[in-house]
């Protein structure tokens, strides 16, 4: 059974935010079937029930494309159908939605159900018949409409945790007719019940140029917040100048949930005019990887927080937007008061408050001593940021080899020389400062929109037009690490929107053709494989960072935990490629197992339920480097 990723890819279509805005395809019919009942709710219907997450909150790599109902902790309660209509596919799957039913409805709706534990007794014969008939445990079955009728309020299936699942509960979606997901809480479910306000934790603000600042200095800064009421403040005005970005780290409450759940609508007002509408209200599958767009990605990836940006970025497509000059404060001489709304799916809404004043770009902010920092350089923005303990003095900065001698743009008030480099303008080599010699690696400049193909001595990038969201100065470097070389391709904290293609040259051949790709991330490695050809490896990444070779020699582990004529159940795990297949036969037939690979346990399932497992069992697992490992025993 080949395993395989389920991707989950979102964007959205926003209508009705008063402001510059993209608008959904005018040529598309219009739904004109109205049903008779409203819909249901699929857990416990008429009764109190409780959320563990909603529509449109941030996940690591996606936005929640449904709301995920509680099931009291437990698997196998009843799931109802939200209305009458046809079961049109099933999907069993390893990840993703694990096991999951779609419905179709008269109107044109679609009902997901996922991560189920299983199904009604005809269709789980249904499904056990395919999976034989495929042999495969990973199925997605699309079927007749008069195949599986059902009705609103019958039991389709049964709650589970499969998939990539967190804990038992059942994730719900309603999908229109162009396969977008729409907010289940607008179809009025009194079974869920919310009086609640967003929480908001703190507010950034963020230079968007070179000239801004915040508190006289460039980048980003975060302030804590004080409350009253449901309103929020930051108790001092913030000092500011050019054009500025906020961020927000927010959360939504429930009633009757402990689970902290994403904000669907977040406004700006400046002085009470409106500058900036998100709101998250349908998700379609068309896109992918845009979640990055919406988050301030290097401080998710650094400190794991989910700060929404209120301003867009170049790259951003996504339409949940209503906005005037992106979003983007730009403060000169005046002070400016802002106010920033969040609301849920209920109303529920909570306000921040927070004086913008001007301020002078002031170069020498402090002139005695302080704690400083060791010498480092970020690329914001299309800006070179380099901090180095230097005080006043000046440093040369080699473009090329041509020496430059630079002033600081400003002193912080800890006593550390800021500089600031225009990338658009120089592209600096490396830097002499007070201290030390520091290197940028900075190889290229990739522009987003196109196809481009950046050449090393030693590595070959391709970039599609769909690969990145704005310029990509790409830093690439060598090093060793435990005596293996490390190949640095760029940074972790650049989001890529897709895959780019990479050939690495490795120094070593010979040795090396048993090797695969691994990205390093902190102290673990992830798998990207590869192909050799002519001592090149070619793979594929949706992230940057550092890479290495390395060889998986060893196969997979097999635990019996039981092998009996009642059934085969195992635990599966690899070293370090991970599993990448497995196959089990009774006497040379293919006998399903099923696998939860949050647990690494297989488990056989019969087709004839009424035949013993009698006779030469054997169970074969495959890692991603090739490596096999085989069970075999004989049972009587």
């Amino acid at each position: 059974m080949k395993l395989s990723n389920l991707l989950i890819i979102l964007c959205s279509w926003l209508p009705g935010l008063g402001l510059a805005q993209l608008s959904p395809d005018k040529t598309l019919p219009t739904k004109k079937i109205v049903l008779p009942e409203p819909y249901l709710f699929p857990i416990k219907p008429g009764k109190q029930n409780a959320l563990a997450g909603t529509m449109g909150e941030l996940r690591q790599t996606h936005l929640h494309s449904g709301i995920d109902i509680r099931t009291d902790n437990m698997v196998g309660m009843p799931v109802q159908a939200t209305q009458k209509g046809y079961i049109n596919r099933i999907i069993v799957g390893t990840f993703g939605y694990g096991q999951a039913l779609f419905v179709k409805h008269p109107d044109g709706n679609e009902s997901v159900y996922g991560h189920l534990d299983h199904f009604t007794k005809e269709v789980a014969q249904f499904v056990l018949n395919k999976q034989y008939e495929k042999k495969s445990f990973d199925l997605d079955v699309v079927l007749a409409p008069g195949q599986f009728p059902v009705n609103r309020g019958d039991t389709v299936a049964f709650s589970g945790n499969t998939g990539a699942s967190g804990g038992p509960h059942l994730h719900f979606e309603i999908r229109d007719d162009y396969n977008q997901a729409l907010n289940p809480l607008d179809f009025s479910f009194s079974e869920i019940n919310d009086v609640l306000v967003p929480v908001v934790q703190k507010i950034a603000f963020r230079t968007l140029n070179e000239q801004a600042r915040v508190d006289q200095q460039y980048g980003r800064k975060e302030y804590h917040l004080s409350k009253n009421g449901n309103d929020y403040y930051v108790n001092q005005p913030v000092y500011a100048s050019g054009k500025i970005g906020l961020e927000m780290l927010a959360y939504d409450r429930l009633d009757y949930s402990g689970f902290r759940c994403g904000i669907n609508e977040i406004e700006v007002r400046v002085d009470s005019q409106r500058v900036f509408v998100q709101k998250i209200d349908k998700v379609d599958f068309l896109k992918n990887r845009q979640m990055a767009s919406i988050i301030d990605y290097p401080v998710l990836k650094t400190r794991g927080l989910q700060f929404y940006k209120l301003y867009l970025n170049e790259g951003n497509i996504l339409p949940y937007y209503g906005t005037k000059n992106n979003g983007q404060i730009l403060v000169t001489n005046q002070k400016l008061n802002v106010e920033i709304f969040l609301r849920d799916s209920f109303g529920n809404t909570s306000r921040v408050h927070v004086t913008l004043a001007p301020s002078t770009n002031n170069t020498q902010l402090f002139t005695g001593s302080g704690r400083l920092s060791p010498a480092h350089f970020s690329i914001e923005e299309n800006v070179l940021h380099l901090s180095v303990p230097c005080g006043q003095q000046a440093i040369t900065l080699f473009e090329k080899g041509t020496p430059k001698n630079l002033a600081p743009t400003y002193i912080t008030q800890t006593g550390q020389a800021d500089y600031l480099i225009d990338l658009q303008r120089s592209i600096p080599d490396s830097a002499t400062t007070c201290s030390e010699k520091i290197r940028f690696n900075i190889q290229d400049v990739i522009p987003p929109g196109i196809d481009y193909t950046y050449y090393s001595d030693w590595a070959v990038l391709r970039f599609t037009p769909q690969s990145l969201y704005d310029t990509l100065f790409i830093e690439q470097s060598k090093s060793k690490k435990n005596g293996l070389n490390v190949y640095t391709i760029g940074n972790s904290l650049y989001p890529l929107r897709s895959e780019i293609e990479i050939s690495l040259k490795p120094e070593t051949e010979k040795t090396m053709l048993n090797s695969s790709v691994y990205r390093i991330n902190g102290r673990s490695y992830e798998y990207r494989g590869g192909q050799w050809d002519n001592g090149n490896i070619k793979f594929k990444t949706n992230e940057l960072g550092e890479f290495i070779l390395l060889t998986d020699s060893t196969a997979p582990y097999i635990h019996r935990i039981h092998c009996n004529p009642g059934s085969a159940r195992f635990r599966i795990m690899d070293n370090l490629s991970g599993i990448n297949s497995f196959q089990a036969s009774i006497n040379g037939q293919w006998l399903l197992m099923k696998y939860d690979y949050k647990t690494g346990i297989i488990q056989s399932e019969r087709l004839d339920k009424t035949q013993p497992l009698k006779g030469n069992f054997e169970l074969k697992v495959t890692d991603r480097a090739g490596n096999e490992r085989t069970y075999q025993q004989k049972i009587y």
